[in-house]
């Protein structure tokens, strides 16, 4: 039962960012998270608030006409009040005909807060980049983020 809870809340997370509703991302997140996607983009791995985390994603996510998040092969374990989760994740990112795809794994912890479990930690592990890797500098000009 908490193992489908905390799946549960891992995809309305990716849900959300396809779908770019900030405030349900915002929803599943404790207040402080710890986010590392250094093995795709670089720069430093730290702790940052829902909003924090959403505002960048809005900085880059909304130039792409569309993405497709994909999340399986989930390995729960439970300690408690916290968790961990392992699983394999696909993202497709659309621009006009083209497309850039992301995958690897990704090592998710959560904290129950009432009924409610919460993303603390948010690491993502690429394997590999596919299709046109100089979308997501489209994306951004797109934005005028660039």
């Amino acid at each position: 039962m908490e193992g489908q809870k905390i799946i549960q809340t891992v995809t309305i997370l990716f849900k959300a960012a396809d779908e770019r509703d900030w405030p349900t991302m915002h929803s599943v997140m404790a207040e402080k998270v710890f986010l590392d996607y250094t093995s795709m983009s670089g720069g430093e791995a730290k702790l940052q608030t829902p909003v924090e985390i959403t505002d960048g994603w809005a900085c880059f996510l909304p130039g792409f006409d569309k993405t497709n998040h994909q999340v399986s092969a989930f390995r729960v374990k439970l300690h408690g009040n916290e968790a961990e989760a392992d699983y394999a994740g696909k993202a497709d990112h659309y621009i006009d005909e083209e497309i850039w795809t992301v995958e690897g794994t990704y090592h998710t912890k959560l904290k129950k807060e009432g009924s409610a479990w919460l993303v603390t930690h948010h690491q993502f592990n690429c394997d590999r980049q596919s299709g046109n890797i100089y979308l997501p500098k489209r994306a951004k000009e797109k934005l005028g983020t660039l």
